[in-house]
């Protein structure tokens, strides 16, 4: 079964919460399904407006090369080339940069994705992982 719109709303709110805790500048978060279709997305008042399209690129990596934020930055950095092959077969919507989290159900199948951008990709990251584990997923970022 696929994550359904009660878990992508608990994952942003859960997210945000996170961000507030750490005292993040405003969030804006994007949920993916295994397709890469969006099923919920929020922006913080005061984010601006293109965040969408940091955030959806990032989560688009993560679901369609199976492949966390990190893991797809060390490769970036490692095979650049690679990296902006797989940017060009995908119309340029990848943002290789942690913030973009793998979700994984009880059984470890890949579910789909979470983006986040707003503050320091390292802390966008951390929040998601807060995200994840409050819709009872596992999160690879």
């Amino acid at each position: 079964m696929g994550l359904t719109l009660d878990q992508a709303r608990a994952m942003i709110a859960a997210t945000r919460e996170k961000g507030h805790a750490m005292g993040l500048k405003p969030l804006s978060v994007v949920v993916l399904d295994t397709g890469g279709h969006v099923l919920a997305f929020e922006r913080e008042d005061g984010a601006a407006p293109g965040r969408f399209g940091i955030a959806h690129g990032k989560a688009y990596g993560a679901v369609m090369l199976g492949m966390a934020g990190r893991a797809q930055m060390a490769r970036a950095e490692a095979q650049a080339y690679f990296m902006a092959a797989v940017n060009g077969v995908h119309g340029g919507q990848v943002v290789p940069v942690p913030g973009g989290v793998l979700l994984r159900d009880g059984s470890g199948a890949v579910v789909g994705a979470l983006g986040v951008t707003g503050d320091t990709s390292d802390n966008d990251a951390e929040a998601a992982l807060a995200g994840a584990a409050a819709a009872g997923l596992t999160g690879e970022a």
